[in-house]
């Protein structure tokens, strides 16, 4: 399965979860409210819970630039994704995927589920929004899903965990279980916060620590419009182009703010953080800018701090560089190549399969930098043996 005589790994691969999937999976007690996936578009990323729909507003169906013929984001995916789309998504599909884009390896991020916990708590919310215990299930029930789904190859497919940091207790003993029970190698979380409280806040403190004990990453991934606050879409776009473009990359640069500057790392030094899918070519600017205020009121603000925001990156943060991103060398001549990964992005629309790993040699990167971004960092992320 090498390629170019190298063991590829993907940090970011989706799953495309069956409509049915809380339905079929959530515990009795709360069958009778659980989210239903909608199926009213080719590989519809929807989800319906309570009374709201998620992905909220804008348009996730195929585009037509001619009569009668659909191109999607990308021309040739009707053609690339109809065996999975027959198979229904299932496990074989997804490992026949690996094999015909020359994955060896890869952990598995939801479609659907970037979205189904995007409601803060009825605290806030009132009866639209999610009880704590509701957000808890609906968390177990997609990692008992997902456990499912990766035992048709668990030495190549594994799992990053949902968590629902509703209520963080509960959110700790879900990643147990995960990791423990499931095997998993990464939790999982959206951006955008739960009743306005930002990542540093030290109520989620217990479940850093138990990241931290369990030596999983917390990976971060966006994915679209939800009712959480602050909304990285920015609110005032309604077009896919426009939201989307601001909604990945702000999400996780947010966070990084937070986790570095808000001191989670430095009360967590061992804790590694992912941040997905937003692209890298950002960072050098934003930690300049990060390390600039730093010097500035960071003595007042944040006098817990003991290095610049950027040493913390450094350390403890790994981010994704896109297949084509051809804007990242100025990102590696600042941070080098020690913490970057790579993704396909398989099965979403803007994904490159089944040409993703080639496009992504294509790029005018060191090759010594592209080998150890395919592999080694992906087996330092997430814990993993690097393959033979």
């Amino acid at each position: 399965m090498a390629y170019r005589g190298m063991p590829i790994a993907d940090s970011d691969m989706h799953v495309m979860e069956p409509p049915d999937l809380w339905p079929r999976y959530i515990d009795p007690a709360f069958r009778h409210a659980a989210p239903v996936g909608l199926a009213e578009m080719q590989r519809d990323m929807r989800v319906r819970v309570k009374s709201r729909v998620l992905l909220r507003g804008g348009s996730v169906e195929p585009i037509r630039d001619a009569p009668g013929r659909e191109r999607g984001w990308q021309r040739h995916h009707q053609d690339a994704y109809a065996a999975p789309t027959a198979a229904g998504w299932d496990g074989s599909s997804q490992l026949a995927a690996m094999d015909c884009e020359g994955l060896d390896r890869t952990v598995l991020f939801p479609s659907r589920g970037l979205f189904v916990l995007g409601l803060d708590s009825v605290r806030m919310m009132g009866t639209d929004g999610l009880e704590p215990d509701f957000a808890a299930a609906i968390a177990r029930a997609y990692n008992d899903w997902l456990h499912d789904f990766c035992a048709v190859a668990p030495e190549r497919m594994f799992g990053a965990g949902m968590v629902a940091p509703h209520d963080v207790q509960a959110a700790v003993v879900e990643a147990r279980r995960c990791v423990e029970q499931l095997g998993f190698r990464a939790i999982f979380l959206n951006p955008g916060c739960i009743d306005r409280r930002p990542w540093h806040h030290p109520i989620y403190d217990p479940l850093w620590a138990e990241c931290e004990r369990l030596d999983v990453p917390i990976a971060f991934h966006g994915g679209g419009q939800t009712y959480l606050r602050p909304d990285f879409s920015l609110e005032i776009f309604d077009d896919l182009m426009m939201w989307h473009t601001f909604a990945q990359p702000l999400g996780i640069m947010a966070t990084l703010v937070s986790l570095t500057s808000g001191g989670v790392f430095e009360r967590f030094p061992r804790l590694r953080a992912a941040l997905l899918e937003g692209n890298c070519s950002w960072a050098p600017w934003l930690l300049y800018r990060l390390d600039e205020h730093y010097e500035w009121v960071g003595w007042k603000e944040a006098p817990g701090l003991k290095r610049k925001p950027s040493e913390y990156f450094r350390s403890n943060c790994f981010l994704s560089v896109e297949v084509d991103e051809v804007t990242a060398g100025p990102y590696l001549e600042l941070f080098g190549d020690d913490n970057l990964v790579f993704s396909t992005d398989y099965p979403h629309g803007d994904s490159r399969f089944p040409h993703a790993v080639e496009s992504f040699f294509r790029l005018p990167l060191p090759e010594s930098s592209k080998a150890k971004i395919v592999g080694p960092n992906w087996a330092r992320l997430y814990g993993i043996q690097p393959a033979p």
